[in-house]
């Protein structure tokens, strides 16, 4: 049969053993001295011997209920003013949460220190090397994958289609309309815009292809319309010499009069263009009617399944996009990520006002943080140690400091023996300096 030995894991608790062995075995070694010198007869050295171990003796067990009186009571006995820690837990407890916020969260304390350090000028210093900035841009770039992966596709695609919906629902597109043609009048864009119009119409009626589906129109429409008169006119002329000859007059008078209208400011055609869209702006931002029936063209358009499945499909393809760059080592998006750490970097380093500007938003927000803080922290430390187990309590301060407190076992072994040694050379010496 086999015995499984557990071990602590904890390699405090083995020194600790380690020294309160030794501790106990100087107070052994001092008792096994003091009776070993008494069973000599305490005369000569042993004398000497029984003074120091028998003070020592003594240092070493008032040391001994001095550093056991901390934790426990010794041997178990309910001896007044022992078990110090556990008994007084809660006071410690108050005592170590007034400590962290006088000293620690004390608002003006916290903001000297940080009116000190300067954050603003580090930040410059550390933002503008490249590594630090590159490091920050690449842990950036695996948070934002990480979100990614985090967020529920279905949820999200419904809760864009859900936002891009109700904001189309709430906009008033006539009244957009309305604005978008007042910029268009200003500073006679809407007279360029006609221009252009006009020109791309000019060069469409000089296109020969134009001409002849007008020509074959003209044809078409006149045997339907006059067929007898058409059979009369074939023996004179073809109809089709007469269709192509007509529809080159019209094109050349088309032209003629586009011409006309590109080089004449106050050509009528002009005017009336400009009295309607005037006239339409106005309607589109006044008119009830014809802002009800913006209004419902928008929301068929809004309805439309064909509208409803591209908004459906803007997160997928945003999710795909962002997904594959943040992938490439070579990110676009890290890379401005980390362009824009390293600008921030060197623009704080060269701007005094601005580094200024941010330590003082920096303390300010510190300040209002410290204030907030102070209270909150207080009461969660000292709630957080009065809920400890004592024993638990007891068994961490000990493992923290008891090692350091057997030292106190040792002095007091080694001071009280030296404290007999002294009293017991006094004592031999008083009878020759009386006889002196």
């Amino acid at each position: 049969m086999t015995t499984r030995v557990l071990t602590d894991p904890d390699p405090r608790r083995a020194e600790l053993r380690r020294m309160r062995a030794l501790a106990t075995g100087l107070l052994l070694l001092m008792l096994a001295g003091f009776v070993l010198s008494h069973l000599m007869g305490q005369q000569g050295g042993w004398a000497w011997l029984a003074a120091f171990c028998e003070a020592a003796t003594v240092g070493a067990l008032a040391d001994w209920f001095a550093v056991v009186a901390l934790f426990r009571r010794p041997l178990g006995l309910p001896i007044p003013h022992t078990a110090i820690l556990p008994r007084g837990k809660d006071r410690l407890a108050d005592g170590l949460a007034a400590f962290v916020r006088d000293h620690f969260l004390a608002p003006d304390t916290l903001l000297e220190k940080l009116r000190a350090f300067d954050p603003a000028e580090r930040l410059a210093q550390w933002l503008a090397q490249p590594a630090q900035s590159r490091m920050l841009a690449d842990m950036g770039r695996g948070w934002l994958l990480q979100a990614l992966d985090l967020l529920d596709e279905r949820a999200v695609r419904r809760a864009i289609q859900r936002f891009v919906v109700e904001r189309l629902r709430q906009w008033n597109a006539a009244a957009t309309a309305g604005d978008v043609l007042g910029l268009l009048t200003a500073d006679g864009r809407h007279q360029r815009l006609l221009d252009e119009a006009l020109q791309r119409l000019g060069g469409w009626l000089d296109n020969e292809s134009v001409k002849a589906r007008v020509s074959a129109l003209i044809v078409r429409y006149a045997r339907r319309e006059w067929p007898k008169l058409m059979d009369t006119v074939d023996w004179v002329k073809p109809v089709e010499e007469i269709g192509d000859s007509l529809a080159e007059r019209l094109a050349r008078a088309a032209l003629e009069e586009l011409q006309q209208v590109l080089t004449t400011p106050e050509h009528p055609l002009r005017q009336d263009y400009e009295r309607w869209l005037q006239a339409y702006v106005v309607r589109l931002r006044e008119d009830p009617q014809l802002a009800a029936r913006v209004e419902e063209l928008k929301q068929q358009a809004i309805d439309h399944p064909a509208l409803q499945e591209y908004i459906q499909g803007l997160w997928a393809r945003i999710h795909a996009a962002l997904r594959q760059d943040l992938e490439r080592a070579d990110s676009a998006i890290a890379r401005h990520l980390e362009q824009s750490l390293r600008g921030l970097g060197q623009a704080l380093g060269r701007d005094p006002s601005l580094r200024e500007a941010l330590n003082t938003h920096m303390l300010d927000a510190a300040g209002r943080l410290s204030t907030r803080l102070r209270s909150s922290v207080t009461e969660h430390i000292a709630s957080t140690m009065k809920g400890w187990d004592e024993r638990h309590l007891v068994d961490q301060l000990e493992l923290s400091v008891g090692r350091d407190l057997q030292y106190i076992r040792f002095n007091g072994t080694l001071v009280g023996g030296l404290i007999g040694l002294l009293l017991h050379a006094l004592s031999v010496g008083l009878p020759a300096w009386g006889a002196g």
